[in-house]
């Protein structure tokens, strides 16, 4: 099922169109009447996995005051007097619906910044610790002056019982954010921050996904009939939400360009774009009665245009800001020297790199065992899979190219051969009591270990070649490995392995050398 959610997503895009075309088909052809009893389940679905994964102690982190500053005087005064002129211009219709399209457009300005904040701001490689402090700001500040800004404005409107909203607000904001914060505090506290965050926190989008996709259909499923019979109300209502977004966007770049970094500037534009549509929906389909559903309308058609904008902004944003001004030292020295061939990630204008697969070479020697420490860390960190190679040299090759005479023909291959796999049996044993010594004391200091001994690689061969073949054909994202062998003999060996693997290797080598 979670696989499903997964899919659904990442493809919200189509999800909601889609979703909001089968609740204009069931509308029609059922009463969903009875699908109102939904609302506040569904809702909460949508709302409180937002809550678990919001960090709400990034807010004291960071010197970004001015961003910040900046972004929340756009959403709480310039976009509510742009609705509400927008609503004036174009909503002043005599019949009833145009004065409630007008007040969901007006819920869509004073509610700000949801979650999909964050995922935006990160698909366009922007300041998403400034994105995470937007939604925070925003969705308290806006919870709390949302009844007050539709009172003022709109009251005219429409009957605005502001302690009701409040209550529904609660419902709907402070209750699943109190949920929220209570699942992050005892499951950091049951598995750990490091499970926590890697492995059950992800879990939680996608389900908000679904709730989003489920309310959309609830929406049009109550307002199908009338849809239906007046097609032409879709074109009245989508023509102001196309203006207010349109002009969005170009402020928002315009003040972006001028004021802030690039990384700072794409934080800005979705955190006052991504309007918290889920709220307001919720908001609407619960505070205003029948009026509601047709208030209801409007925001469940900005869905559409607010996903499809950010995912089509995303694409234009290197056209928008330029390339990042932002550079690390390493990268500025880097560029000093032309003679150095440009790494592959920085062709492709990522600064990301996603281990899954680490090859941990090992020789079983104390540098081995230090080394080790980092693969498991490692492996831990990215939730990766570690693999561990051991090559027992084939002394036979290693004299024959030290001396320059092939001397395989004058000793009995049988006889080698069973030498050899003598010596892989032997490294097997130890490299099983090693794992299951390793195991246990890394479980001690960590919940994950990533060394098993079903992914143990044992051969005879050259080394150096044996890594890095395996490494690159077996398409491994890094090697790990100690510096040298454990004895006169085998470091006369295995002295070199390191040197090798690191010059031959296309695989980036991390190569841990003992304190």
């Amino acid at each position: 099922m979670l696989g499903l959610l997964s899919v659904i997503q990442k493809n919200l895009v189509w999800a909601i169109p889609v979703s909001m075309m089968f609740g204009l088909i069931y509308g029609y052809l059922f009463d969903a009447a009875v699908l109102k009893q939904f609302i506040i389940p569904v809702t909460f679905i949508m709302v409180y996995p937002m809550m678990v994964t919001l960090n709400v102690k990034t807010i004291f982190k960071g010197h970004d005051l001015k961003l910040q500053l900046v972004t929340q005087i756009i959403n709480f005064i310039f976009v509510p007097l742009l609705v509400f002129f927008i609503g004036k211009i174009f909503l002043s219709g005599e019949a009833p619906k145009f004065a409630l399209w007008a007040v969901g457009l007006f819920l869509i300005g004073v509610l700000p910044t949801s979650g999909m904040t964050i995922s935006w701001t990160g698909f366009a490689k922007g300041n998403k610790e400034a994105a995470i402090k937007m939604v925070v700001f925003g969705l308290v500040i806006g919870s709390l002056a949302a009844p007050i800004f539709t009172k003022v404005f709109m009251g005219a409107t429409i009957e605005v019982n502001m302690l009701h909203m409040f209550k529904q607000i609660a419902i709907f904001v402070f209750f699943p954010l109190f949920v929220g914060l209570l699942t992050q505090t005892l499951g950091m506290k049951k598995y750990g921050q490091k499970i926590w965050n890697e492995k059950i926190k992800p879990k939680f989008p996608p389900f908000s996904a679904l709730g989003v996709v489920l309310i959309a259909f609830l929406a049009m499923s109550l307002k199908a009939k009338h849809i239906i019979a007046n097609p032409g109300d879709i074109i009245i209502i989508l023509i102001p939400l196309t203006v207010f977004y349109l002009i969005s966007y170009v402020l928002l770049t315009i003040v972006g360009r001028f004021f802030f970094s690039k990384e700072d500037a794409i934080a800005m534009v979705f955190g006052v774009v991504m309007r918290d549509l889920s709220i307001a929906l919720a908001i609407a389909m619960t505070a205003f009665g029948k009026q509601g559903m047709t208030i209801a309308l409007l925001i469940a058609l900005a869905y559409i245009i607010q996903i499809q904008s950010a995912a089509w902004y995303v694409k234009f944003v290197n056209f928008m800001f330029g390339e990042s001004k932002v550079k690390k030292k390493e990268t500025i020295e880097f560029e000093k020297d032309k003679a150095l061939k440009v790494p592959e990630f920085e062709k492709n204008g990522s600064m990301i790199i996603d281990v899954k697969k680490i090859l941990f070479a090992t020789d079983l020697s104390e540098t081995a065992r230090y080394a080790v420490k980092y693969a498991c860390s490692i492996g831990n960190k990215y939730n990766a899979q570690v693999h561990a190679i051991h090559v027992v040299p084939d002394v036979l090759d290693e004299y024959s190219s030290g001396t320059g005479i092939n001397l395989s023909g004058s000793i009995d291959k049988k006889k080698w051969d069973e030498f050899n796999r003598k010596n892989i049996e032997t490294a097997k044993k130890l490299i099983r009591e090693r794992m299951k010594v390793t195991s246990q004391k890394v479980l001690e200091q960590m919940p994950h270990c990533p060394l098993s001994e079903n992914r143990t690689i044992v051969t005879v061969g050259n080394p150096v070649d044996i890594i890095v073949n395996t490494a690159q054909d077996n398409n491994f994202d890094l090697i790990i490995m100690g510096t040298h062998g454990h004895g006169k003999f085998e470091e006369m060996v295995l002295g070199s392995t390191a040197s090798g693997v690191i010059l031959k290797s296309k695989v980036p080598v991390l190569v841990a050398k003992p304190s």
